[in-house]
């Protein structure tokens, strides 16, 4: 129903922005991470998730696009409600939440307010699961770095796409990010941020 919401932010407080868009305020639940990059009276932008319900209709808020495709991602792992997807989204920024999805760190996302040790498992194998399906990309005979074929650590590449698959970019955008990064000599985290950097050049 809604996309996002673009406005000037009336107000906040913990987990939730007020988004005054042409005179009416628009109550969207957020993530810390969210909340860290707004301010009262300056104009904002969120992408907006619609939560409906049989006892409440929630309106959610996120500042990029992959906040908001990680949220959906958490909520639909058995057990992982709206609350628990955004305390999980508020101890990391979303590039290292998805990578420690696909590296198996649990206690990263046990970090999160009310996370247990069991959810974070369950979290870790479903959305492992659904990135297996196809999204990881095999370094064999490509070429990304350049005019030259360079071989590259097949888990290092395939886990940084991985994760940036879990941010929702597709095949060819991935590819042309890692383009020009020495995966060989950056650690996996470096190498996600970027080409998350990468992603955003105009």
């Amino acid at each position: 129903m809604y996309y996002y919401l673009s406005g000037t932010v009336a107000h906040i407080e913990p987990f939730l922005a007020v988004i005054d868009c042409g005179g009416v305020g628009y109550a969207c639940r957020t993530t810390s991470f969210t909340l860290s990059r707004i301010k009262t009276g300056e104009k904002a932008k969120l992408y907006t998730y619609l939560s409906v319900r049989e006892d409440a209709m929630d309106l959610y808020g996120f500042s990029s696009q992959e906040e908001r495709r990680l949220f959906q991602l958490l909520t639909s792992v058995s057990g992982v409600g709206p609350k628990a997807a955004l305390a999980i989204l508020s101890s990391s920024t979303p590039e290292n939440l998805a990578l420690s999805i696909i590296t198996g760190d649990e206690k990263a996302l046990t970090a999160a307010q009310g996370v247990g040790k069991k959810i974070a498992q369950r979290v870790i194998l479903e959305l492992k699961d659904k990135l297996a399906k196809g999204q990881s990309i095999s370094a064999a005979g490509e070429n990304i770095s350049g005019p030259a074929v360079t071989v590259i650590p097949q888990n290092k590449l395939s886990e940084a796409s991985a994760a940036l698959a879990v941010l929702g970019y597709s095949q060819g955008e991935i590819n042309t990010a890692l383009k020009g990064i020495d995966i060989d000599a950056q650690p996996l985290e470096q190498i996600i941020r970027l080409a998350l950097k990468n992603m955003v050049k105009p």
